[in-house]
């Protein structure tokens, strides 16, 4: 891995194969880590799925809805995390795991950052065309969430709720795009994934707990510390909870609930092998969050299918 890489990075096609100058930039958006674009796609999934069972079938247009989130997902994930270096650059400078990004490790400026960040922004708007009007319009609405996140370690101890209502927002966007509505299954899928994405990004924020301290930032895992347990339990079950609510008002049947019986049982998984004094822990059992939740969309789209 070579030493401009990132301190929590690992060996990664970015470091491997990606051309020197594109590396900073790359790098800036989280490339040479996917995992943040898998965890804002899947509640995007989700709902496709579901909306997809409540029309009836899997339709032409609702597949090519997954590739659309798909591409909108790496696109804004990766403009979300610029505009965070960019208000994060004077403390990610301090924080051990942080302090070789791009910005504060002086590989790019933020001149640059700003037009890499508005570059992003088009691809993401260019996705946005194809979806109907009213899935437009609930989109751009999640964009005053997505902006003042960063912001938010600074001020409220749970920034991780602010995290939740932004990267959870997909959880709408499949129901808006598919059947341009947002029915009550809309709203409890929504809130099942925000106690999903607290969750998990307790489990992450872990890793930085003494750094945040000593910097003065903000978050769940500063605030729970020896109560991280309890509470990721409390936010795990609400979010099993809330889906499966989600699945009833939807009207699904047994493959539905068995992804949903699957992803509870993961997320105990991860409760039971969480060692919130490992760092090296805290970011597998966060990244097996993955695998949670395409568990549930699997269940989600066979039951679209029948």
């Amino acid at each position: 891995m070579p030493a401009s890489a990132p301190a929590d990075a690992t060996a990664n096609w970015v470091d491997r194969r990606a051309p020197s100058f594109l590396r900073p930039f790359l790098r800036l958006a989280r490339a040479d880590r996917p995992i943040g674009s898998w965890l804002l796609l899947i509640p995007c999934w989700w709902s496709t799925a579901m909306a997809a069972q409540i029309s009836g079938h899997w339709s032409p247009y609702a597949i090519a809805l997954l590739g659309l989130f798909a591409l909108g997902s790496i696109a804004m994930r990766g403009a979300g995390c610029t505009w965070n270096d960019i208000l994060d650059r004077d403390i990610d400078g301090l924080v051990e795991r942080t302090r070789s990004r791009p910005i504060p490790a002086g590989q790019v400026g933020v001149k640059a950052a700003f037009a890499f960040l508005a570059l992003q922004a088009l691809v993401g708007l260019l996705v946005l065309f194809c979806l109907p009007t009213y899935a437009m319009v609930v989109a751009i609405s999640s964009l005053g969430v997505v902006a003042i996140y960063p912001l938010m370690k600074r001020v409220i101890w749970v920034p991780q709720a602010v995290l939740g209502l932004a990267f959870s927002w997909g959880a709408l966007m499949g129901f808006a795009a598919l059947l341009e509505t947002l029915p009550a299954s809309a709203f409890l899928l929504y809130f099942g994934s925000v106690m999903w994405v607290i969750g998990y990004d307790t489990i992450y924020a872990h890793q930085d707990r003494e750094d945040d301290a000593i910097v003065g930032v903000k978050s769940s895992a500063r605030l729970f510390e020896r109560s991280t347990v309890p509470w990721l339990v409390a936010f795990y079950a609400a979010a099993a909870v809330l889906i499966g609510l989600a699945i009833h008002a939807a009207g699904g049947g047994v493959f539905a609930y068995a992804g949903l019986a699957l992803f509870a049982a993961h997320l105990g998984w991860q409760v039971v092998r969480l060692d919130i004094d490992d760092p090296a822990r805290c970011l597998i059992v966060f990244r097996s969050n993955r695998d949670a939740g395409l568990i549930l969309f699997a269940g989600l789209a066979v039951q679209a299918m029948v």
